[in-house]
């Protein structure tokens, strides 16, 4: 038990310092905020009641904790979009792309049961946004398999195709009448509605649902060690008699499918797709399993974490005068400090994590390796 959780520390380390470090940086922006603002005075302690407000707004109320938990959902389904690529040593940087079509073809399905009942309607249309998101994860799952076409290339530019085909698709064919601007029409009883008088709904248990199930399929299952052998050495697993071409078009096929799943939880938040819709949960995605080490359970606390910041922002922004976009740094901070990984480590002066197949590894592989098997 006691090497267990030394493990478990040992693995948690760099994500923990990072965030710390990333907090020490933007605290020297908030206080450089403080020069710039209406009262233009410095005030060491402005980090401080900055951060307290932050936890308060999160924290201190149910309403927030139950905004937390909402602005974490998605976020839970595009760090499983892009940690279980990583395990298969896939970066799947499409998890936006994979988001708007999901979400657009549960919009589209939505409106074709809004008048089912609620069992019925919202299923279906969840079902709808995880199949489109997992077309979108096999496209460049067959690229990379039989052409050897790197995925984040492909992601690239399948991100960038699916936001303006599907804008146009809005404004041109689906756009409903009878609204000033376009958008589909409404998802009736498929739309996610808060329950009671908070913004919990049911998009929440489809998410957590996914952890435990991502956490048997990659550690309980043959096929989750499938992928994990792909991941470390595809070769090594294809001479084992695996198939990593296989697997890499099933990997990233579910991964799509998380995060279609992620971007139908947005729309039938919302109710209908709007022709110009913006999102950043999907390279979000990439923070959140980076910081949560791709495993399911840290991406939950990760995913968390990151739905904290944003639930407690507004509250910040009123009593500290911060603007919300601090939290944007301090994500980005993060994501360099576990980028940076052999810096943290020196910093602290922490042993070497070791060799081995990680997630840094994984997005710095060479470009232009087929597959072979």
């Amino acid at each position: 038990m006691m090497a267990r959780l030394r493990s478990y520390a040992g693995f948690m380390v760099v994500p923990a310092l990072s965030i710390l470090l990333a907090l020490l940086v933007a605290s020297v922006l908030i206080i450089a905020s403080g020069l710039i603002g209406e009262e233009k005075r410095l005030n060491l302690l402005l980090p401080l009641v900055a951060y307290r407000s932050l936890l308060v707004g999160a924290f201190g109320s149910f309403k927030g904790i139950a905004n937390m938990i909402v602005a974490a959902t998605p976020l839970m389904l595009t760090g499983l979009a892009v940690g279980v690529g990583l395990k298969a040593g896939l970066f799947n940087i499409g998890a936006t792309g994979q988001v708007l079509l999901g979400g657009f073809a549960a919009a589209l399905i939505g409106t074709q049961v809004a008048g089912a009942p609620i069992w019925i309607a919202l299923p279906v249309a969840m079902l709808g946004g995880m199949l489109a998101g997992a077309l979108a994860g096999f496209i460049p799952g067959f690229l990379k398999a039989f052409t050897g076409a790197h995925e984040v290339v492909t992601t690239i530019m399948l991100n960038a195709l699916v936001q303006l085909t599907v804008s146009g698709l809005v404004n041109d064919v689906f756009r409903a009448p009878g609204f000033s601007f376009a958008r589909t029409a409404p998802v009736g009883n498929a739309e996610l509605t808060g329950v009671g008088n908070t913004t919990l709904h049911l998009g929440v248990l489809f998410a957590l649902v996914c952890i435990p199930i991502s956490y048997w399929l990659l550690w309980r299952t043959t096929v989750g060690f499938e992928i994990r052998a792909v991941g470390s050495n595809p070769t090594a697993a294809r001479y084992a008699g695996m198939n990593p071409r296989r697997m890499i078009i099933f990997t990233m096929s579910l991964c799509g499918a998380f995060a279609g799943l992620g971007g139908a939880v947005e729309i039938l938040r919302l109710g209908y797709y709007p022709a110009v819709f913006g999102t950043s949960i999907g390279f979000d995605g990439i923070t959140v399993a980076l910081l949560g080490r791709s495993n399911p359970v840290g991406i939950l606390l990760a995913a968390l974490l990151l739905g904290a910041m944003r639930a407690g922002a507004p509250l910040m922004q009123i009593q500290a005068r911060v603007p919300v976009e601090i939290i944007d740094v301090i994500q980005g901070v993060i994501l360099i400090f576990l980028a940076a990984e052999v810096v943290v480590r020196q910093i602290f002066r922490l042993r070497s994590a070791g060799t081995g197949t990680g997630e840094l590894q994984t997005i710095t592989r060479s470009y232009g390796e087929k597959v072979v098997g």
